[in-house]
């Protein structure tokens, strides 16, 4: 009997979104840093500069990829709601993407593991 459940996707698929997710909290966790670095320049020190004026709607785009990347990544691996959620959240604390990716990159390598273990992985 596999140990694999049949409700996720085929494991090329989690692969992929498992590297697009791991890059986007990367990136998500560094331009926090800067959208925390544009605000203290713009409300504290009342400097308006490209960053100040440009980097918000920026750090949104940004931060709605990683979104996109967590719900696709949490849809394939099959994470429950709550999981999503969390890993959604994770995305407005300085530090906790890179840490929540690290976990999330453990344990889907380790579902991964399990599905080529039960035979069930993709000839490429």
């Amino acid at each position: 009997m596999s140990t694999y459940p049949q409700t996720l996707a085929k494991p090329q698929q989690i692969r992929s979104a498992l590297s697009a997710y791991r890059v986007l909290a990367i990136v998500a966790g560094f331009a926090l840093f800067v959208l925390i670095l544009e605000m203290v320049m713009k409300y504290a020190f009342h400097q308006t500069n490209l960053l100040t004026q440009y980097w918000s709607p920026i750090h949104g785009l940004i931060y709605f990829a990683y979104a996109v990347s967590v719900a696709n990544l949490g849809l394939k691996a099959a994470w429950g709601p709550v999981r999503i959620v969390k890993n959604l959240l994770a995305g407005f604390v300085p530090v906790v993407p890179w840490i929540a990716e690290r976990r999330n990159t453990a344990e889907t390598e380790a579902l991964l593991s399990r599905a080529y273990v039960a035979g069930e992985h993709e000839q490429v």
